[in-house]
């Protein structure tokens, strides 16, 4: 079969539609009444805060290609306007689907366990309507700041995503034909205040809450003096936040990027979320004002951007109903007593988070910063924390005097204010910082300290598949390797020589670079599968990523596949390949696991006719990751650390609990469990770290000391 028949649009499914088919299995996840409840809420809120980002980004992005009269079409053969007519039928069973799991299940769940959240204010008892009055004098009404609309007020402007209430009102009169001119006013709900209010307990001791909105709607009129409130409803709205950045004709990046996210609150409304009984005349002036069609207004039976529920997860007094946090174990083999570089100096490290402790790659970089022997720290910095140890450790190490090389990707999205502040701060400590590269984004996770020592200049690397963040990596899934190579602390300096200079060298030893000869190392390595195939050889890859899209590698696959390949696929998001199509895609699995921690490393495993190659990296199978950005694959060539990476692929396989099969259907289905012994992946390498930490423990403290000579 030729490699054109490969690429028929009938064979790949929309990237769009793929992601809302993600979202949908995080829904199950609080669809799952074998979880805790308070679990449940959390999936709930991730999938309300999931779909923020995807209008604001991907549905903006289709919008303006309409706009423009962009009619190319997709993998799947949809053009932009069809890809948004898709999404929205897609995307408003999904809200229905969000609402009835609020309603029907968890609300009830809330219930039995006394968690009552008002959802009329009408409801309350008088002890409980006092509380919120006075919470509402006390504390919002000198927040509030109530705007109106008429001949001489304009319609205001309403920031993106934040949650307002609007109104009918109409003046006092004693003339019943004044009472039918209506105005138009709205209030923002101050996002300075908690969403969620305590108020007393009902009967039984039943804990009472109630949501800011459902206060300030109760006393509306308060704001209104000399009108008469006809109706208030809240809304929101969700605006482009695509960043339309000319960088060839921006002189300076920052500046450039800085007044770029001002015009995020100006952006073209994409989405409209209002309650579902709203007033027709008050919708009315809604959808004159911020232009939008029917596709996209959303009416929602409950309270609007369940993200909420994240603080309800968090609810003091309730840990029975929650899973007891994990926390991170110490890195097999590695010791606080002795530096780090000594370590490193012994073997490669494998790190596997959050199931090991991220403590290494702080330590890594804080004992640099103040080690004397060490000569220069450079780093690329994605995604940081909000108080990042890694930050100030390397504005120790340049106050210290050492060299201090930071590239900071200032269109990190929706990371771009943090990361302006960093690089300030790191600029001011001393730090010589790269604001990324013209038209690409730095997207690859690496560290290089140089070091002097007796035998000479030695370079230790730590790279990665996951960002600087000490936070999100309790939270992911990642894996990452400390090494002093000697090929790979070479090429590391030629990636920083090259990030900073445009320098690229001649050479490389072991590091594979996008947009360089990433696409085309892995269409080799696949094509070389395929030739083993060919050849009668076994023949076997398993890539584990967040996202499957690049039509050229899946037509490989798919290629692959055809001559016999066994394909193993772990995707926790998107994925535009189809399973089980006959003749092209028979021996291609695709699973994808949605667990209490975010799936995040990037692994690959060829069988290579028995001299196996493992990689792990920074990047997925997308266009953006192998044309667009900056990306760094590394092998794992220490046997021991191989059979670790080739232990978290295979537990991932064998996961039944909480892996959801792709199939021919284009359908995902969770697998039957019935007679089965229960893998669950994330539990699996959680107890595994455990023991390990624990019989690291028992050998250090069973150590008998001896003493070097006699006292006698």
């Amino acid at each position: 079969m030729a490699v054109a028949d490969f690429e028929k649009p009938e064979y790949y499914t929309n990237r769009e539609l793929s992601w809302l088919d993600f979202n949908s299995r995080v829904l199950y996840e609080a669809r799952d009444k074998s979880l805790p409840f308070l679990e449940r809420l959390k999936f709930l809120s991730i999938t309300s805060s999931n779909l923020d980002e995807f209008f604001m980004i991907r549905v903006a992005s289709l919008k303006d290609m309409v706009h423009a009269k962009y009619n190319k079409k997709d993998i799947a053969g949809l053009t932009p306007s069809q890809q948004l007519e898709k999404i929205a039928k897609k995307a408003h069973e999904l809200v229905h689907l969000q609402y009835t799991t609020y309603n029907r299940s968890l609300l009830p769940v809330l219930k039995q366990n006394k968690v009552e959240v008002v959802t009329e204010h009408e409801q309350l008892t008088p002890a409980q309507a006092e509380a919120a009055d006075r919470y509402f004098e006390e504390n919002v009404y000198p927040v509030l700041t109530p705007m109106a609309m008429d001949s001489s007020r304009p319609f205001p402007l309403i920031r993106n995503k934040t949650l307002n209430i609007g109104a009918l009102i109409s003046k006092k009169a004693e003339k019943e034909q004044e009472k039918d001119q209506v105005e138009f006013a709205t209030v923002q709900v101050p996002s300075v205040l908690p969403r969620i209010i305590r108020l007393p307990d009902g009967e039984d001791g039943q804990k009472c809450v109630i949501l800011l909105e459902e206060v300030i709607e109760r006393n509306i009129s308060r704001l209104f003096l000399n009108y008469d409130v006809v109706c208030a409803h809240p809304y929101r709205i969700m605006r482009n936040a695509d960043l339309p950045i000319d960088e060839e004709d921006a002189a300076d990046l920052l500046k450039e990027i800085q007044k770029q996210l001002k015009k995020r609150q100006w952006g073209e409304v994409i989405r409209l979320e209002i309650e579902d009984k709203m007033d027709p005349k008050l919708l009315k002036i809604l959808k004159q004002e911020f232009d939008v069609k029917e596709d996209d207004i959303y009416r929602i039976n409950g309270p609007l951007d369940l993200t909420f529920l994240m603080k309800l997860y968090g609810m003091e007094g309730m840990d029975e109903h929650r899973y007891k946090p994990y926390q991170p174990q110490p890195v097999p083999g590695m010791n606080d007593e002795e530096d780090i570089f000594t370590q490193i100096r012994r073997g490669d490290i494998l790190l596997h988070h959050p199931y090991m402790t991220f403590d290494p790659v702080v330590q890594f970089v804080k004992q640099a910063a103040v080690d004397p022997d060490v000569l220069a720290i450079k780093q690329t910095l994605y995604r940081v924390s909000g108080h990042s140890p890694i930050v100030a450790a390397l504005a120790q190490a340049a106050e210290n005097g050492k060299q201090v090389s930071v590239l900071v990707e200032l269109k990190a999205r929706f990371d771009e204010e943090n990361n302006i502040i960093w690089a300030k701060m790191l600029e001011k400590a001393g730090c010589h910082v790269i604001y990324g590269l013209l038209g690409l984004k730095t997207h690859s996770k690496i560290t290089l300290v140089v070091r002097r020592e007796e035998d000479g200049i030695r370079r230790y690397v730590h790279l990665g598949t996951g960002n600087y963040n000490d936070s999100t990596a309790k939270l992911y899934t990642d894996c990452g390797i400390l090494t002093c190579s000697e090929p790979i602390g070479e090429d590391a300096t030629a990636v920083f020589n090259m990030l900073s200079g445009y320098s690229e060298p001649k050479n490389w030893n072991r590091l594979v670079l996008a947009p360089l000869w990433l696409r085309d190392t892995f269409m080799r390595l696949i094509r070389r599968e395929t030739e083993h195939a060919r050849n009668h050889e076994p023949a076997r890859i398993v890539a584990k990523m967040n996202s499957l899209c690049d039509k050229e590698i899946i037509a490989a696959l798919y290629e692959a596949s055809a001559a016999g390949v066994e394909i193993d696929l772990i995707i926790r998001g998107i994925c535009c390949l189809k399973t089980g199509i006959p003749g092209v895609s028979e021996t291609i699995h695709v699973r994808s696991i949605v667990g209490n921690f975010l799936e995040h490393a990037r692994i690959f495993y060829f069988r290579n006719g028995g001299n196996e190659e493992f990689y792990m990296g920074s990047a997925d199978w997308m266009p953006r990751n192998l044309d667009k950005r900056v990306e760094i694959m590394f092998p794992v060539e220490d046997p021991v650390l191989r059979e670790k990476v080739r232990h978290i692929l295979q537990v991932q396989l064998d996961d039944n609990v909480k892996a959801h099969i792709l199939q021919p259907s284009g359908v995902y289905e969770k697998i039957d469990k019935r007679g089965k012994v229960l893998v669950n992946a994330q539990e699996t390498f959680c107890e595994e770290a455990i023991v390990a930490a624990k019989t690291q423990a028992e050998t250090v403290s069973s150590r008998v000391f001896i003493p070097l000579e006699s006292e006698e």
